[in-house]
């Protein structure tokens, strides 16, 4: 099996997994518990926070652990609870997760707009940003394209916002909220150089456990707690804490820190080599606005994929490689096939062992359309052709070819059953 869709979810970190063990059966302990053993266990779970804190430039007592990133972004939301959603007091951009829309939607949201590479359409943002806005969310990276948004440039923005408020006397609030889930372990990440205001973590997407998250939350943000209980995290996330989870997040991720430039430079490699064989295999797209440079004519590499396999089959497809081809995650390639169905090339491609994802899990498995790449303006045949190659620890050099291979033989598979 070659295991192309690390978005969606990233296998257990073995060291890991490793340090979790011993939280399961021989420190147990309730870390609220008085008995010494309980206390050695609060004390390693808070140096797993400090930990998790350090990575993104923080302190540990500006966490909270959650159940994941979906708690943490509804958390955060919580800045903008009690006032009338009929006035717009947050922003979010059109191709955020579903997860962020969906918090976002009872508060009174309005959508910002991307460009045709999921970049934020800064011009609309600031026409977007007026004095009523209290909560931006842009996250740091899109979870289908891969996308990075320039943050500290949105940052920026609104620092200028809040003195002109100041200025003419208005009081009204201005945070800043980003889902930081995907690129936690392929950027370096630091909450006061971002002018990040409320930052979502996933230990699930940086080989960590899943059910595990965290919120960064600013000094002074008035977040409120969403279940009430035995007031741990603060008051802000009651419940026994998780500590096999955090310490599970805690060892990933400073693995994943360890080696983020080896491992930006191995994705990009292997995203390189599967574009220049997908790239002389398929023609390239006339929309070339859309697409990031493709390299034509028959690859030069001693692996590379013939394109012969298309010479029989007529109207061989373009092929759109999509994103921004500046700034986006190493590890990530998504594209189409215009005119084809993403959902029978992933069942065949899964038929030779290799598993790939239409876009974000969760819609996926709902059959939709995807909301983000209708908001950067593809047309139903794109969408329809879409898939999401995203790279990660399973995954070798040797391994790109093969599914180069793979992807043209079920395309053509695909053309040639249209045609008949």
């Amino acid at each position: 099996m070659i295991y192309l869709d690390h978005a969606a979810a990233t296998p257990v970190n073995r060291s890991a997994l490793a340090a979790m063990l011993p939280y399961f059966d021989k420190q147990f302990f309730n870390p609220s518990a008085p008995y010494l053993p309980a206390k050695h266990v609060r004390e390693d779970y808070q140096s797993a926070k400090a930990a998790i804190a350090h990575a993104i430039g923080a302190k540990g007592t500006d966490l909270v652990i959650t159940a994941g990133a979906t708690e943490s972004i509804n958390l955060a939301f919580t800045v903008v609870a009690g006032l009338d959603p009929a006035t717009p007091h947050l922003l979010t951009l059109a191709t955020e997760h579903t997860a962020v829309l969906s918090a976002a939607k009872p508060y009174g949201c309005e959508l910002i707009k991307a460009d045709h590479t999921g970049l934020i359409d800064l011009a609309d943002f600031r026409a977007k940003l007026t004095d009523d806005i209290v909560l931006v969310s842009v996250s740091l990276a899109n979870n289908e394209l891969g996308t990075i948004q320039p943050l500290a440039e949105i940052s920026e923005i609104i620092r200028l916002a809040r003195q002109d408020r100041l200025a003419h006397g208005i009081t009204t609030p201005l945070y800043l909220h980003s889902d930081a889930s995907q690129a936690l372990n392929l950027l370096d990440i630091n909450v006061s150089r971002l002018g990040i205001d409320l930052l979502t973590l996933n230990a699930a997407k940086c080989g960590g456990p899943k059910g595990v998250g965290a919120l960064y939350i600013a000094h002074g943000v008035p977040v409120h707690p969403l279940s009430l209980g035995g007031g741990q995290e603060r008051g802000l996330r009651s419940g026994t804490e998780n500590v096999p989870g955090v310490i599970g997040f805690a060892t990933a991720l400073a693995d994943a820190k360890k080696h983020l430039n080896g491992n930006r430079k191995k994705y990009t490699e292997m995203v390189e080599l599967l574009k220049k064989e997908l790239g002389g295999a398929f023609s390239a797209s006339a929309r070339s606005s859309l697409v990031a440079p493709v390299v034509t004519g028959r690859p030069r590499s001693s692996s590379a994929v013939a394109p012969h396999d298309l010479t029989k089959v007529e109207n061989a497809p373009q092929v759109i490689f999509l994103g921004n081809p500046k700034h986006h995650l190493a590890n990530f390639l998504p594209l189409s096939f215009p005119g084809l169905d993403a959902e029978r090339l992933v069942y065949k491609l899964e038929e030779q062992g290799i598993l790939v994802s239409t876009g974000a899990a969760c819609a996926a498995n709902k059959a939709t359309k995807s909301h983000v790449l209708a908001a950067i303006g593809l047309s139903d045949a794109e969408i329809a052709g879409s898939l999401r190659i995203s790279l990660g620890s399973t995954n070798t050099i040797d391994q790109m070819p093969i599914v180069a291979r793979a992807l043209i033989d079920v395309v053509s598979a695909e053309i040639a059953r249209q045609n008949h």
